[in-house]
């Protein structure tokens, strides 16, 4: 079986050395000190390694099943959530104001991170409570927060978010969901929801359901759509849970991976719902929560590429299989570990050299949010707009290839269930797919991130790249970063330029290389993240930091991205080139 040991080393180098946290001007960042933020992560790790992981592959094993309208989650499941919310994990980054501890969003990404790399299926359960909770403190009435937030902060309570339909996933224009309303106030929601994650289980005494549905009066397409809060049970005026509503759950589906979580078709049979937001403007209050959603499966994409990760090098590291062309290595053994030769050195490179340039993405993007919404900082809030798609994208595509390459450095034995290798890939899976299918990713990038605000977000980002590498051209020790990040910055404003110039005369032009492009951009980011690293790790050695062997290491893996993975762009622009012409050129029917 898997274990699974919490980066916490790596994650304090990203938080302190790297970002700086306890010396930026963000409101909360102070209080951030590396003996705080080590104490939190290692308690936070302590409870990943040793309660949630262990249930991993049981959750894998078990699945979820129904009995008589409820959902039955896996053995442990329940007393594992029950800790997560006694230790106050649900409430990490939340209100203060309804029970939250109130620490900066980078905490909770950084331990939702050990969270999802240790069981993604039984994190997911209050993931989704959190993106519950921040659309109704965004959207709510004081009434609704005063009802719901505390419940939900607490983990008493858990969330869902409905959207998918069976006729319509990413079209939510064609939804047909119907809220009618009524004298109250209130509204009767009508429907069937597909694919909604947590929708039922048995580990919290309510669920409050965010549910699209189409009101009266509202026209055609997204903008006649409206978000309602439906909970499973009513609830009453002093807070004590009323009468069943009208929402059931008709199956739960059979999956690739996460079998831990309830994957749910909903019903909803007149069920009593509560408008959210404005009448009508649901998409505006849904993509709160979607965009935070969007940020955590991009955190699932690196996480669980970790632990896989994790498991292949310690198999690279134990199993015997022949000898290094140089000379024995393990000369009293049969055969030498399978970490002496050059092509599993490569992929387990692969692996890691994404893992913790990932990291570093995803910490500076939620320093980016916190900074957006305790400082009202524009800029960051248009470059964390830029950078989502990415994030989920590009990272969930690569993650899932580094589960893969993790499989395979086991061989066969990556093949059989009880090794647990084949879980990591299967899990990975879903995040290519759910919150927006990864081509949809691309297509936001392009068709909408890089015009948006007359385009200042990007060329912001390319100013950060130049800033770079400008401030680090004197030192020799940082050449084998900002030389080849210079070239991959060029291929991206050239990709970007060729779209600028073709895109609106041929808008199949720009769609036909927009995951070419998601990737090109993914490969500059993480290229300006080990930038980044680099010259935190060569500043402390010259600190005399006593750690050498740990900044060597970062140093290695850094050059070996740049080397390695990076000049990957230069082949993406390429495709990006050849526009429309050999995508489009087949007939339809001639598929």
């Amino acid at each position: 079986m898997p274990a699974y040991t919490a980066p916490v080393k790596d994650m304090q180098f990203v938080l302190h050395d790297t970002l700086g946290i306890a010396g930026s001007d963000i409101p909360g960042y102070a209080d951030l000190d590396p003996a705080f933020t080590e104490a939190v992560l290692t308690e936070a790790g302590r409870l990943a390694s040793e309660v949630l992981a262990p249930l991993n592959p049981v959750g894998d094993r078990e699945g979820c099943r129904l009995e008589n309208g409820v959902v039955r989650t896996p053995t442990g499941f329940a007393e594992a959530y029950k800790q997560l919310c006694e230790g106050g994990w649900t409430a990490l980054d939340c209100d203060p104001a309804y029970g939250g501890q109130g620490l900066p969003y980078l905490m909770g990404t950084a331990v939702g991170e050990m969270l999802v790399g240790a069981n993604m299926s039984l994190n997911m359960y209050q993931g989704l409570t959190h993106g519950a909770y921040s659309a109704i403190h965004v959207h709510g009435t004081d009434a609704q927060k005063s009802r719901y937030l505390p419940r939900l902060v607490s983990g008493a309570w858990t969330g869902t978010m409905n959207l998918t339909e069976p006729h319509c996933g990413t079209d939510l224009g064609m939804m047909r969901t119907r809220a009618e309303p009524q004298a109250d106030g209130s509204y009767r929601i009508t429907g069937q929801k597909i694919f909604i994650s947590a929708g039922e289980h048995d580990m919290a005494e309510n669920i409050i359901h965010l549910v699209l549905a189409k009101a009266p009066g509202g026209g055609e397409g997204t903008k006649g759509v409206s978000l309602f809060i439906v909970p499973k049970w009513l609830v009453n005026d002093d807070g004590t849970l009323g009468p069943r509503n009208g929402v059931t759950v008709g199956k739960v589906e059979h999956k690739m991976g996460i079998h831990g979580n309830a994957t749910c078709v909903m019903n909803y049979d007149g069920a009593t719902g509560y408008l959210l937001g404005g009448l009508h403007k649901g998409m505006r209050a849904m993509f709160t929560m979607m965009n935070e959603a969007r940020i955590g499966v991009g955190v699932q994409g690196y996480a669980v590429a970790e632990a896989a990760y994790q498991s292949a090098a310690t198999y690279a590291r134990d199993r015997l299989q022949g000898r290094a062309v140089t000379g024995a290595a393990n000369p009293a053994g049969p055969a030498d570990p399978l970490i002496v030769h050059p092509d599993i050195r490569r992929s387990l490179m692969d692996q890691k050299s994404f893992v913790e340039g990932a990291r570093a993405l995803t910490f500076w993007g939620a320093s980016l949010i916190d900074r957006a919404s305790r400082l009202g900082d524009a800029q960051a809030e248009g470059l964390i707009s830029l950078l989502t798609p990415v994030i989920k994208g590009f990272q969930t595509d690569k993650g899932f290839d580094a589960c893969v390459a993790a499989q395979q450095v086991f061989g066969g034995h990556g093949y059989i269930e009880e090794w647990g290798m084949s879980q990591f890939a299967r899990d990975a899976r879903i995040a290519m797919i759910y919150e927006g299918a990864n081509g949809v990713q691309a297509l936001d990038l392009v068709g909408r991130k890089l015009a948006a605000d007359g385009g200042k977000p990007i060329m912001a980002f390319f100013d950060l790249v130049k800033t770079f590498n400008r401030e680090n051209a004197a030192d020799p020790r940082m050449a084998g970063f900002t030389e080849p990040l210079k070239a991959s910055s060029k291929d991206l404003q050239a990709a970007a330029m060729y779209f600028m110039e073709n895109g609106m005369k041929s808008p199949n032009t720009a769609l036909a290389g927009s995951t070419d492009f998601l990737h090109l951009m993914g490969h500059v980011c993480l290229g300006l993240m080990w930038g980044r690293m680099a010259r935190a790790a060569l500043a402390a050695l010259d600190a005399g930091h006593p750690d050498r062997d740990f900044l060597e290491s970062k140093l290695a893996t850094g050059r070996y991205y740049m080397a390695r993975q990076l000049p990957a762009t230069a082949l993406h622009l390429t495709r990006i080139l050849s526009g429309e012409g050999p995508v489009m050129a087949l007939k339809a029917e001639a598929f």
